[in-house]
């Protein structure tokens, strides 16, 4: 469903023109519909401090919270989908839908084991990673392929992931400015999923939300541009945040 522009603007009251927020799930293709068993805050502005008590699932969700859990099995392809804001372009020929393309980063998901995805506090939780993409070898970024996918970033549910409710954290890092301390930008938010199968993992290495980042990382503080300008990693390869990705 699109919002008129009078109404994404209230419900974004602070808006930066690349900014973006999480706002679909898919599951092997299917869309579950807008802000549905997804939490979605109410500002499409990001989260600098990596020590920000919010930086599981962000915080100021739209309202009401959708109490919807989406059912899906291990193996199966999630996706969520981001958009400049809440339904998608701020208004028609919105260049920085869904999120300005200078934004160049890596696109990540974790899962955390819940006993209720619909109730769940992101805090506390110990999440593990099972999909990532980065800088590739022709210097395009993950962001990049989510642009060029409408907004959608697909990652596989690892078939050993033990059967239960999870929160999905769905995140972007933006590097454009990544240079300087304290200047990456992070997007992050919570899906609700109950997972079924018949697989025993519930995460070999995990992390905390605070606390998996340091504002020292080399893919946080970074400079990501070459000699010429081209934000290509400068022929460098790109660490990826977090842990290791799960395997089965």
């Amino acid at each position: 469903m699109k919002y008129f522009a009078a109404a994404v603007l209230a419900l974004l009251p602070v808006l930066t023109s690349a900014h973006c927020v999480a706002q679909r799930v898919r599951v092997n293709g299917a869309d579950q519909g807008q802000l549905v068993g997804i939490r979605t805050p109410n500002s499409n502005n990001p989260i600098q401090n990596v020590n920000d008590g919010n930086f599981a699932c962000n915080s100021g969700f739209h309202t009401p919270v959708s109490s919807n859990v989406i059912n899906v099995k291990a193996g199966d392809k999630i996706g969520t989908q981001w958009g400049h804001v809440i339904g998608g372009a701020q208004f028609s020929g919105d260049k920085d839908n869904p999120i300005a393309a200078s934004h160049k980063g890596p696109a990540i998901f974790y899962l955390a084991k819940v006993d209720n995805a619909a109730s769940a506090s992101g805090t506390g939780l110990k999440w593990f990673k099972i999909g990532e993409d980065g800088l590739d070898g022709s210097g395009k970024w993950g962001v990049d392929r989510m642009i060029s996918n409408g907004g959608w970033v697909d990652f596989e549910v690892p078939s050993c992931v033990a059967p239960g409710q999870y929160l999905l954290r769905t995140e972007l890092i933006a590097l454009h400015s990544a240079s300087k301390q304290g200047q990456a930008q992070f997007y992050m938010g919570c899906a609700q999923i109950n997972v079924s199968g018949s697989g025993s993992n519930t995460g070999g290495q995990t992390v905390s939300f605070p606390g998996a980042y340091s504002a020292n990382d080399p893919g946080i503080l970074v400079n990501i541009y070459d000699k010429a300008g081209q934000p290509n990693g400068g022929g460098q390869p790109y660490k990826i945040p977090g842990p290791a990705k799960l395997t089965c």
